[in-house]
């Protein structure tokens, strides 16, 4: 959510310069010949801060108080001026006069604002009184309190003439003047805001500029407060696509709103620096910054010091420059260059000797000459960013197009100014998207895989494993980066899941084959084949490669060839890096004309001009752009705030988290809840929509509060240095990124205190760690000959490689992958396949004599070739042994199960058993090795293979726990087709399967690969109980803590959601329209039995009403007719919420505890199905005429029906069953809904059947309970 944010465009307004006396005693110094264009002291003339109007005293001159015009309510300080003489300005007819600030003012002055170090920075070339005129100019501030909060500033420095006449007379009426002596006094007006509205401020100073030399001077104080009254008017706009338009004559002035909640205002043209330098110099400085160097720009024009600078504080987002950084440094400044830490600051270039010899470990940056180098020598000296991320952005950067002029040089001339910023704005905004795009995507190449060297649960980098992983030549860039604050900041923004640009672009860069093989597999990190030959063949742009760290697939390897990715040397096709795609056109909302801004009743008029021009903007906008709606309501909140309409700002940002929770302010809305008076805060607990609203910012609030201030800890992986018990051992294991597998470690943990007390020693640890670390180092070292690359597979690895063993096919080594073992013969190196694992018949351990000795020989039958295969593997002949059975057993669960899981969890199983005899290094080696041989056990405990129907209408199993510790439950599955003609950048046309796991995570994949596309979407944190796709961006999804989340199908976010039920919403139902004029409708039920009907579009409330039923569980449309299954009855609800019929439980199920709990209506047939809870049973009734007596179907070994769906001329029921053997089984039952048979008894999962889908009639997919946590993907016939 947005914090709070301050409403009003203007912080303050400052005028500095010359005091009028100064002025007087330095043109005396002038006429007396002592010096020239002397060096004086600014002052503050004035400061015009918030608030400037308030409500006008009341007939008995007391002062009411009201909300002022944009107040922020922060502190101020006074700032009193120490002369007693008033202070002066001089008018360009040398009168005097009135005084701007008396001695006895007191400015209001923003508490963050130093006003020493202002006056220096808005003179930073000092302030000279001379014999001639300059042109205005304007340059640039950023100021950072001590908690890093930025202020920003834009200062316009405008020459005045001043008159005096020698003898300090005024004679007007006189037929002779004295000479005048005519001196040149310059003033800066200092513009100070929240945000860095660079560009904006620029034009409004432009413009009032224009006003003031056209004016007299004596109105000079009144038209700066004037100016400043007006901007303090100006809201800023939310993050979004709507951008603010206000008139300031002559000019249209925008502000920008940001283009997504984690970023920054962007008013800069970012394309400055890759005028100023070459791509090869701007890599050098973003390396600089990443490494958190001293750097120090230099110019001799200070715009370009901070307007740069800050350039390169957007390129390295999301990585936030957390160091002292001060753009612009006057002389008197300098000695600022010498701080201890880290720093980026700005100086003039004439200062550049004195920077350089002062310390020895700066970055010097010359803008003008486009130049970076140390101060101790004329090259950079630091590490370059990696290669593959330097070489994409230099690629991309050669091909931006920077100068306007070329894109407009065949277009006509433009009469109107506004007209012709307005098209060079909306070139700026084309370039800056661009160019956003390729600065993230080298923070993107250049650390994208630290996301895979974290541990989520227990906040721990793996930072040796990192550095390991990276080539040697990027090791030094790695190691500096690693240490530095930024990045420590950036690696609590992953740990803590943030869904910024960065994670965006990263999904959106990879390949959806590399995501594939990221996604599918959990197996160790081994080179595969590609990765090896990519050592000898790199692809031509060397664009986001895995550097060998590509994870083995067993899926369908057709499916899964990871090609190298080309890139084309044309134009380039960038995606978005923000939540709003560059193609998507930015809204615009022109406020009213400012009215005079000193008067409270002009003030309170412009509000309401505001207030309805929003109010017609949110009536025509259409409902179903939610985005644009949600900023028009924030907007006319904001107003109505600070207009004093406190229920009226409190209803609009109801609708406001109702349409976009992102850019709610909860904060905001925390302070305008506490200010109420007693009647409005009664008038709003009044209200049921308003109650709730408050009463949840309220907990979320105290929520965010608790949290850790710094976001949580980060923790480097250490080895331990004292003894693990098993809890501690399962955590020290899953920080290392070994295994994450709960059970798995268990295993681990009993083979490595085998025959000792049940604790695992930190000697041990570090045995089995450094063996487990090693072994992956020797599979990156492997070098196959091409004879033997040839045979293999991309995708696949070797994971082990024996010591070279005389075998029946001659001397060489064993090697296995995760599909077959091979001999890589000496001598003359070739390739000998011995099996693949699932062609194994038989594996045994005999031995073969040799001289006077027998000696350990492996042998090993195949399906494909007569002969037996015989190694002496000598000691290594036991690990063998288990290793291939582990494999074999693993790779028939795999098939029979159609489950690719089996075979990477014994891949697993096998590494764990050779780290674990590496390290212990006894004659117990072996005996542990055997707790982890999970697979050949298990396949001796039961049966390997499964029931013929089911493997022949089994299609594939996947996983959608892989990155969790333990399986989740699978309690909802949707599936929603694709869409044609609908790009990737807005979610891609592919059909899509939504999967609704424990404790409210949604994930999403991709329905024709059965792959994960998208991270998980967090939607509250209970159980997740129905879900229905409205249209083709809504995603509806009921929640046991009441309430239904929406989620944008395209962008795959939530930030919408509907609060008015009052318990665990348990179905929703969505009524078709009847013509495309009628409105769509939809149905939600809860288990308190209210109903409530949803207008889709708006999300309006259009009906409510109870049905007399126990716990709703579901609901359904039949003939114009709501059907709500409870746990007593069935009832069919007219419109108006009146029961039309009711079906009770049968006679024989009335002491069932829970009843009913899923039902199916058919139109053709006129029948109603309905399945129970506490019965293995379903009964059907005849819809026509409820009274005949019911069909009951009896379902072999079920214990409880749980849902069911009809699928073509079929009902496909999913069951709680019990096994032979007493242990719980998930049953899919297919029945014929004409005869009312079983046709299939499929054992689908290991655990409760939890949901059900269809994917268009082909295939229908099962969800289990926690105990598999699996998805099955079934054959439809």
């Amino acid at each position: 959510m947005a914090g709070n944010i301050p409403s009003g465009l203007l912080e303050a307004c400052l005028v500095l310069g010359v005091s009028n006396e100064r002025l007087k005693d330095i043109h005396l110094t002038q006429l007396q010949g002592k010096g020239k264009e002397p060096l004086v002291e600014a002052e503050v003339l004035q400061v015009h801060a918030p608030p400037f109007v308030t409500k006008e005293s009341s007939s008995n001159g007391t002062q009411q108080d009201l909300d002022s015009a944009f107040c922020r309510g922060q502190r101020r300080r006074s700032f009193k001026k120490k002369r007693d003489r008033p202070l002066s300005t001089i008018s360009d007819s040398g009168q005097t006069n009135e005084p701007v600030v008396s001695g006895s003012d007191d400015l209001s002055v923003p508490q963050n604002i130093d006003l020493i170090a202002l006056l220096q920075l808005c003179f930073p070339d000092g302030l000279r009184i001379t014999n001639e005129s300059r042109e205005d100019s304007y340059h640039f501030l950023v100021f950072t309190d001590v908690f890093g909060n930025q202020t920003h500033g834009v200062v316009a420095q405008y020459c005045k003439p001043v008159h005096y006449q020698q003898d300090n007379g005024i004679h007007q009426n006189s037929q002779q003047l004295k000479k005048l002596q005519r001196l040149y006094t310059t003033f800066s007006i200092c513009v100070i805001s929240k945000y860095p509205y660079y560009n904006a401020l620029r034009d409004c100073l432009s413009s009032f500029l224009l006003q003031l030399k056209t004016s007299r001077m004596c109105d000079f104080e009144e038209q700066v407060k004037e100016f400043s009254a007006k901007m303090a008017l100006v809201p800023i706009p939310p993050p979004g696509p709507l951008n603010v338009v206000f008139n300031l004559r002559p000019f249209l002035i925008e502000l920008p709103s940001r283009l997504d909640v984690d970023r920054p205002v962007m008013d800069l043209d970012l394309h400055l620096p890759f005028l100023c330098f070459k791509p090869k110099q701007i890599l050098q400085i973003i390396s600089s910054i990443l490494m958190e160097q001293r750097v120090v720009f230099l110019s001799t024009n200070w715009a370009k010091l901070t307007l740069v600078s800050e350039c390169f504080m957007v390129f390295i987002h999301p990585l936030r420059w957390q160091h002292p950084f001060v753009p612009v440094l006057s002389r008197q400044m300098l000695d600022f260059i010498m701080a201890p830490t880290a720093f980026v600051m700005g100086c003039h270039t004439s200062h550049f000797e004195e920077v350089a010899e002062e310390l020895d470990d700066l970055v010097l940056i010359d803008i003008d000459k486009g130049t970076v180098s140390s101060s101790t020598s004329n090259r950079f000296d630091l590490p370059d960013v990696p290669l593959t991320a330097r070489d994409c952005f230099i690629f991309r950067a050669k091909g931006l197009q920077l100068h306007y002029d070329l894109d407009v040089c065949d277009a006509a001339s433009r009469s109107d100014i506004n007209d012709q910023r307005a098209h060079r704005r909306q070139w700026q905004r084309k370039v800056n998207s661009v160019i956003l795009n390729v600065s993230m995507e080298l923070i993107v190449n250049i650390f994208s895989e630290v996301c895979d060297f974290l541990n989520y649960e227990h906040r721990v980098f793996n930072s040796e494993e990192f550095l390991r992983s990276r080539e040697m030549t990027d090791h030094t860039f790695y190691k500096k980066v690693l240490d530095t604050h930024i990045f420590h900041s950036f690696l609590r923004d992953r740990l803590n899941q943030r869904n910024d640009a960065f994670t965006r672009m990263q999904l959106n860069i990879r390949s959806s084959e590399s995501r594939r093989i990221k996604t599918l597999t959990v197996s160790p990190r081994r080179p595969t084949m590609e990765a090896i030959n990519r050592k000898f063949v790199q692809p031509e742009n060397g664009l986001n490669r895995r550097l060998g760290m590509s994870m083995p697939n067993l899926a369908d390897h057709r499916l899964l060839t990871v090609p190298i990715r080309q890139t084309s040397m044309g134009t380039m096709t960038f995606q978005s890096a923000g939540s709003w795609s560059p193609s998507r056109p930015i809204k615009t909302f022109k406020l009213p004309d400012f009215p005079p801004p000193l008067s409270y009743q002009y003030v309170q008029n412009y509000y309401n001009d505001l207030i309805r021009d929003l109010s017609k903007a949110i009536s025509g906008a259409s409902p179903d752009d939610s985005a644009l709606l949600a900023r028009y309501y924030y907007l006319r909140g904001l107003v109505n705030s600070v207009a004093g309409k406190r229920l009226d700002a409190l209803t609009d940002f109801q609708s406001l988290y109702k349409t976009d929770m992102e850019i709610f302010p909860a904060e905001m809305l925390n302070v305008l809840v506490e200010s109420l008076p007693v009647e409005e805060r009664k008038t709003a607990e009044r209200r049921p929509d308003l109650k709730r609203l408050i009463s949840r910012v309220k907990r979320e609030s105290d929520r965010e509060r608790a949290r850790p201030v710094d976001g949580g800890s980060v923790k480097r992986f250490k080895l331990p240095k004292k003894h693990l018990h098993m809890e501690d051992f399962v955590r020290r294991v899953q920080e290392s990124g070994i295994v994450r597998d709960q059970g798995t470690i268990q295993r681990l943990f009993e083979a490595l205190t085998v025959g000792q007390q049940k604790q695992v020693d930190p000697e041990t640890f570090c045995f089995f760690y450094n063996f487990w670390k090693e072994s992956e180092g020797a599979s990156q070292d492997v070098d196959l000959p091409v004879v033997v690359l040839e045979h293999l597979e991309t995708d696949e690895c070797v994971y082990k490689l024996s010591s070279s063993v005389k075998t029946s096919h001659g001397v060489g080594k064993i090697a296995m992958t995760q599909r077959r073992l091979f001999l890589l013969t000496e001598g003359r190196p070739g390739y000998f396949e011995i099996t693949k694992f699932r062609d194994i018949e038989d594996v045994k351990i005999s031995s073969a004599p040799f001289l006077l000795l027998r000696i350990p020989t492996l042998k090993i039958k195949t399906s494909h070739r007569k002969e037996t295969f015989e190694a002496n593997l000598k000691s290594e002949c036991d690990v063998w042994h288990l290793m291939i059975r582990e494999m074999w057993a693993g790779r028939k669960m795999a098939d029979n199960h159609k489950d690719p899981q089996f075979m990477e969890q014994a891949l697993t199983n096998v590494l764990l058993m050779d780290a674990v005899v590496g390290s212990l290094q006894s004659q117990k080696a072996i005996f542990a090795a055997t707790k982890l041989a999970y697979f050949d056990k298990k396949k001796h405990e039961v049966p390997t293979t499964v029931p013929e129907t089911t493997s022949e209408t089994l299609k594939h199993k996947i996983n959608p726990s892989l990155d969790q510790t333990a399986p989740q439950a699978v309690d909802i599955l949707l599936y929603t087709p694709g869409q044609l003609g609908v790009s990737e950048l807005d979610g891609g046309g592919n059909p899509k399967l939504w999967c609704a796991l424990s404790d409210g995570k949604v994930l999403v994949f991709d329905a024709a690969s059965w792959t994960m596309q998208h991270n998980s979407v967090q939607v509250g944190k209970s159980r997740l109980n129905c879900m229905l796709a409205v249209n083709q961006q809504q995603l509806w999804i009921g929640s046991k803590d009441s309430f239904i989340y929406i989620i944008n199908s395209r962008s795959v976010s939530c930030n919408k959601q509907l609060m008015e039920h009052r318990g665990a919403v348990t179905g929703l139902a969505l009524e078709e329209r009847t013509d495309r004029f009628s409105q769509t409708l939809a149905y939600s039920c809860s288990e308190d039995s209210s109903v409530i009907v949803w207008d889709v579009s708006t999300l309006q409330v259009k009906g409510q009403f109870r049905v007399p039923c126990v716990r709703p569980q579901s609901i359904q449309i039949h003939n114009g007719m709501l059907w709500c299954c409870g746990g007593d009855c069935l009832l069919e609800v007219r419109r108006n919420g009146t029961v039309h019929r009711k079906v009770s439980l049968p006679n024989h199920l009335l002491s069932s505890p829970r009843g009913f709990s899923s039902f199916l209506l058919f139109n053709e047939s006129e029948q109603l199905w309905a399945g129970f809870a506490d019965a293995g049973e379903l009964c059907v009734w005849h819809c026509r005429d409820l009274n005949k007596p019911f069909i009951r179907i009896q379902l072999k070994d079920c214990t409880a029906v749980v849902c069911m769906i009809r699928v073509k001329n079929q009902i496909w029921v999913g069951c709680h069953g019990r096994s032979p053997e007493g242990k719980t089984r998930g049953k899919i039952y297919v029945l014929n809904k004409d005869r009312y048979t079983v046709e299939k008894e499929l054992m689908a999962h290991e655990d409760s059947v939890q949901t059900l889908c269809s994917a268009e009639d082909r295939y229908v997919l099962s969800g289990a309970a926690r105990a598999d946590g699996k998805i099955g993907i079934w054959k439809v016939e």
